[in-house]
């Protein structure tokens, strides 16, 4: 089982823990971080490296970081990986969005975000996206109704 949390998953625990969504969504995570570190496969990438190094407050950039040294793979953006970002974001779809999701889909893992516009505008290319792209609580709850997902 392959994971690959955006920055926002990354940085949703050190949000306002009283918003009952934020919560919710931070619980997700920190299951699906302990999980990696016994079972499942977190992966994280230069687009990951890049993005949580421009995090303005930097005890929240450590923390972050700190989630990412539980990785397991390191997606490198290669020429492939470009080729595909590219592809990406001539769908509409952002480009920092787009990076992630090439890099997700290179190292064949589900991509995670807490952004509920970014899942809605990846569902709608979903005939040419090859990665389920989900919010971390719907996913948690699939993996924990149905069992293991093979996201490889």
């Amino acid at each position: 089982m392959k994971v690959y949390l955006d920055v926002c998953c990354l940085c949703r625990p050190f949000d306002d823990q009283s918003v009952n969504r934020i919560h919710l969504e931070s619980e997700a995570i920190k299951e699906i971080l302990m999980r990696c570190t016994r079972d499942w496969i977190l992966v994280t990438s230069d687009a990951i490296s890049f993005e949580i190094s421009r995090i303005p407050d930097r005890t929240r950039m450590k923390k972050a970081q700190n989630f990412t040294d539980l990785a397991k793979e390191h997606v490198v953006i290669t020429r492939p990986v470009s080729r595909r970002y590219h592809e990406i974001v001539a769908l509409g779809i952002d480009p920092a969005d787009a990076l992630h999701l090439a890099c997700a889909e290179s190292a064949g893992a589900v991509l995670l975000t807490t952004d509920d516009a970014i899942i809605k505008i990846i569902k709608r290319h979903a005939h040419q996206i090859t990665i389920e792209v989900i919010n971390p609580v719907d996913w948690l709850m699939e993996v924990n109704e149905h069992g293991s997902k093979d996201t490889e």
